[in-house]
């Protein structure tokens, strides 16, 4: 038996809702990228080029030297969709999710679809070892 043209756009309907749904919410801003942490973390100083940063492996967190001995740290959860943030290039944080991109001076969205920064962390140095920790 064929379906009924009524249960054919009831289908419809419910594939088209269904459909929103999920392109809205992967749009939304990630409510909770500065409440993920771990640490304390550590990596030598002389692992964090000026200019530049380094994702520490294994924690939620990335480190920054926009100038020569100021160390900067954020969480690497994009507040986009939650992604993490993977790598620095050209004096940007890089989502490789959708392709945001934050400033490694104090990780300002430079480029969307994020509409908010990073989560910041706080930096200490000890006898050339970074410590980063949750804000």
């Amino acid at each position: 038996m064929s379906p009924t043209r009524r249960e054919i756009l009831r289908t419809a309907g419910g594939v088209a809702a269904l459909a929103t749904a999920g392109s809205v919410t992967g749009c939304n801003t990630y409510q909770n990228s500065n409440d993920v942490h771990t640490g304390p973390a550590t990596i030598k100083a002389a692992d964090v080029p000026v200019g530049g940063g380094t994702v520490i492996d294994g924690t939620n967190f990335v480190v920054t030297q926009p100038t020569k001995g100021t160390y900067k740290g954020f969480v690497r959860v994009c507040p986009h969709a939650g992604c993490q943030v993977d790598a620095v290039r050209d004096g940007s944080l890089l989502c490789p999710c959708h392709g945001s991109k934050f400033d490694i001076t104090d990780g300002h969205v430079t480029k969307g679809p994020a509409a908010a920064g990073l989560g910041k962390a706080k930096v200490t140095e000890k006898d050339g070892t970074l410590s980063v920790s949750g804000s």
